[in-house]
């Protein structure tokens, strides 16, 4: 679908320009079709002053004003002036530089301004023509002010002389119209001459040079402007003497050809004229016609005598391709005849194609669709057909092509998927050739920035993270860094770091750690304890700045090392506050019996729990030792009479750490084959200090009552022994129960550390005596005796409750201890 709209204005001469009267008829063109692509042409009146409005672009286009701002709109022309300015608030093209059309075209019309509206984001092109109409602002010039001629009285009617012609820039009606010549008493003006034929006067009335010897005319040209102008030349005409007949060209019209750059002095053709006239009335000298304009007069040159014509300057195509001349031939009585030499000039391919950056972009996203107009260009070649048909190509292996939308216009715009992490910046060569014989080009570099778009994810330098640490850490240490990296830039290249939520036996993980978010770097939150946690896991995420942004997770194991804090802890044998523990061993027993065994663990791991055991302090170390790796305390001779019935042994436990770490066991251990034996010695050195504390108590209780004690005491020790002597006759004679023995039972409890095993002993002990009883326990392989200090009273209570004790010394109390022993041993 086309449009057509066209505007023309005309102004009126300056004689009624205070009056500026405007006839606007609009003429537009707006062509609807797949490209962002459109033309209008405006017609306007030269000389019009700055800041005059040419059009409403905008509203002629039909665009918004909003656009125009956001397309930064702008008028492109090529040119070195810049007549037309475009208002982007209002829309309107305005006159930037007073248009003089004489300047701008010459002799040419229509004459106009061929510019472009380009507008961005995205690219549109618009074509504007300005069309520049002639006000008469130029009178009619001849190229003199005054000619002479001498003409002899001879000269027959009908005789012509060349007077030239005028020259007016303006063109159409306001240009060069008529000519009037005064006074017309001999001479009168040719009806057919004017225009762009020479001038030409006719004599009508024969000269008699004896009545007038100096005829003076006045040549005036007239335009045809509303106000008209004109312009005068003298001509002096002397009568002379008897030549009557002027020089005849044998050509009207001569055509030659000539190859542009050609050098000086290149002959072009030769004119030839003939005069009937003999003797010095028939020379003919050759001269260039005073109507051609010196510009181009001094390009050529016509030898006087020959009529040879040369070039005399240079020539270029691309400034005019055709030239013409007036030749005069003249003789020597001023008779003369007129010839035109056409020459036209053959193009050569001398030109390079000019590349001009109509519109840039800088930068282009890396997500841009295909088709993306990256540039625009224009491209002139002067030259003519195929020297000035010109193709654009870009460099290989680019994902960019070129296209030519319209005549020497050429649109850059992407043909691939963009990449900044492949390519972040392009540099772009665009080279255009024409198709001339041989070809000329030119090139141009085009640097291109690809702008990043957030489409890539952060990615660590490992699939997994295992750190460890040292338990027993100081708050805050820096444990281990995680490291990412993205493949974006800028904002979308800015990672941070976040601990994901999760639980570490029921806490949250980041009371255990932190993660700075800058740098990745771990820390620890608390002191890490290697018994309570051994290894714990979490995840980190690394997230990038971009919107909307991307991130990736990385499991962190962090794994807690041991240290050799913890000391050994003595399982067995267990240490009591108040009673007395003791292992008893009969005198018969023989080399490496096992008195008992030192049972300890260390909740460390590795070589911080491999135990070992010595013998620290003994009574008597030559009698007892101690397995350095199971802590059997065994005897390494004979027991013999001599030895001391009470022997007390300590045990050392250390660990294998670094440093390394122990704890002490005492151990009592009983030498002796009868249990009274083992009894009054335990009995006497518990009492003993139970006696030592309460001495202050007994002493003064002592002096309030001896007389009564002492009475009572005697009553009490016979009615004791009497119930003892009893009760052992009693025990003698009964059936004693068989105690069984039960064998070591060891078992694994745990996967760290030092194991704990499980011992079974058959042992005789008694409570505290308020509580009034007697337990037999397992608690070992071997016998174990504990005698608390009222062990006394507490026997004979409970001995007397199970009808097994007569006396505080029975045979068969003793006895049944004694034989429990034994089988123990055995």
């Amino acid at each position: 679908m086309i449009r057509l709209l066209r505007l023309r204005a005309f102004i009126s001469t300056k004689e009624i320009s205070a009056m500026a009267l405007w006839h606007t008829v609009l003429l537009f063109f707006v062509f609807c079709s797949d490209c962002a692509c459109g033309q209008i042409t405006y017609s306007i009146p030269e000389e019009m002053a700055k800041g005059s409005m040419i059009g409403n672009i905008a509203q002629d286009l039909g665009l918004d004003l909003k656009r125009l701002k956001s397309g930064k709109a702008r008028i492109f022309s090529g040119e070195s002036t810049e007549y037309v300015e475009l208002n982007r608030e209002n829309g309107l093209l305005l006159i930037k530089e007073k248009i003089d059309r004489e300047s701008l075209c010459a002799k040419l019309t229509p004459c106009a301004l061929h510019l472009q509206m380009i507008l961005e984001n995205p690219m549109e092109l618009y074509s504007v023509t300005v069309e520049i109409t002639d006000i008469n602002d130029n009178a009619p010039n001849f190229q003199k002010n005054e000619m002479r001629f001498e003409i002899s009285e001879s000269a027959m009617i009908g005789a012509r002389f060349v007077l030239g012609k005028a020259a007016d820039p303006d063109v159409g009606i306001n240009g060069l119209q008529s000519y009037s010549l005064k006074p017309t008493d001999n001479f009168v003006l040719d009806k057919e001459s004017g225009g762009d034929k020479n001038v030409e006067m006719i004599l009508q009335k024969p000269l008699d040079r004896e009545k007038e010897g100096q005829i003076n005319l006045l040549l005036t040209a007239f335009d045809g402007g509303e106000s008209r102008l004109s312009g005068t030349m003298q001509i002096h005409v002397t009568v002379v003497d008897a030549n009557d007949n002027p020089p005849v060209f044998t050509q009207k019209v001569y055509k030659a050809t000539i190859t542009e750059n050609s050098t000086k002095g290149t002959k072009i053709t030769t004119v030839s004229a003939s005069d009937a006239d003999e003797g010095s009335n028939s020379h003919v000298s050759y001269y260039i016609s005073d109507a051609v304009d010196r510009t181009v007069a001094n390009i050529f040159v016509v030898n006087k005598e020959s009529g040879e014509v040369t070039l005399n300057g240079q020539i270029d195509y691309e400034k005019s391709n055709i030239y013409q001349l007036d030749i005069q031939a003249r003789d020597q009585g001023g008779l003369s005849d007129t010839c035109k030499v056409i020459i036209d000039v053959l193009d050569i391919n001398d030109n390079n194609p000019a590349i001009i950056i109509v519109s840039l972009s800088s930068s282009i996203s890396e997500e841009s669709l295909l088709n993306t107009v990256v540039a625009m260009l224009k491209v002139n070649d002067p030259d003519s057909a195929a020297n000035g048909q010109v193709y654009c190509t870009v460099n290989d292996n680019i994902p960019f092509t070129i296209t030519s939308p319209s005549n020497n216009f050429f649109s850059l715009l992407t043909d691939q998927e963009l990449d900044r992490e492949r390519e972040a910046e392009y540099n772009i060569t665009v080279t255009c050739s024409d198709e001339g014989v041989p070809s000329l080009s030119s090139s141009t570099s085009l640097r291109l920035h690809i702008s990043d778009v957030n489409d890539n994810a952060p990615v660590f330098d490992r699939n997994n993270y295992e750190a460890y640490v040292v338990e027993n850490n100081t708050p805050g240490l820096s444990i281990f860094t995680v490291k990412a990296s993205d493949a974006d830039s800028n904002q979308n290249a800015r990672l941070s770091y976040i601990l994901e939520e999760s639980t570490v036996n029921g806490v949250p993980v980041s009371s255990y750690v932190s993660v700075s978010a800058d740098s990745g770097v771990i820390n620890a939150v608390r002191s890490f304890d290697y018994e309570q946690l051994k290894d714990f896991h979490f995840r980190i995420r690394a997230q990038d700045g971009g919107s909307p942004p991307l991130s990736s997770n990385v499991t962190v194991k962090i794994t807690i090392q041991d240290q050799n804090d913890n000391a050994p802890q003595v399982l067995y044998p267990v240490q009591t506050g108040g009673s007395v523990l003791a292992e008893i061993v009969p005198r018969s027993a023989d080399v490496g019996y096992l008195v008992t065994k030192v049972v300890a663990v260390d909740v460390d791991s590795g070589q911080n729990a491999w135990l070992s055991y010595k013998l620290h302090k003994a009574t008597d170390r030559a009698l007892f030792e101690v397995g350095a790796q199971n802590g059997e305390i065994r005897t390494v001779r004979q027991v013999t009479d001599k030895d001391a019935v009470k022997q007390k042994l300590t045990v050392l436990v250390e660990d294998n750490g670094q440093p390394s770490r122990s704890a002490v066991v005492n151990i009592n251990v009983a030498v002796a084959d009868t249990f009274p034996e083992v009894l009054s010695e335990f009995t006497d050195f518990t009492h003993n200090k139970q006696y030592n504390d309460d001495l202050t108590f007994y002493l003064v209780l002592a002096l309030a009552a001896v007389s009564f004690l002492f009475i009572t005491t005697v009553v009490v020790i016979i009615s004791v022994k009497i119930y003892r002597w009893r009760q052992s006759r009693i025990f003698y004679q009964s059936n004693l129960p068989v105690i069984p023995y039960y064998p070591p039972g060891y078992a694994d409890t745990g996967v760290t550390g030092t194991l704990p095993h499980m011992y079974n002993y058959d042992a005789c002990m008694t409570t505290d005596s308020r509580k009034s009883d007697c337990k037999y326990s397992t608690l070992g392989g071997q016998s174990v005796l504990v005698m608390d200090p009222s062990f006394t009273g507490t026997v004979q209570r409970v001995m007397k409750e199970n009808n097994l004790l007569e006396g505080p010394d029975s045979p068969e109390l003793v006895r049944a201890c004694y034989y429990n022993n034994k089988i123990m041993s055995s």
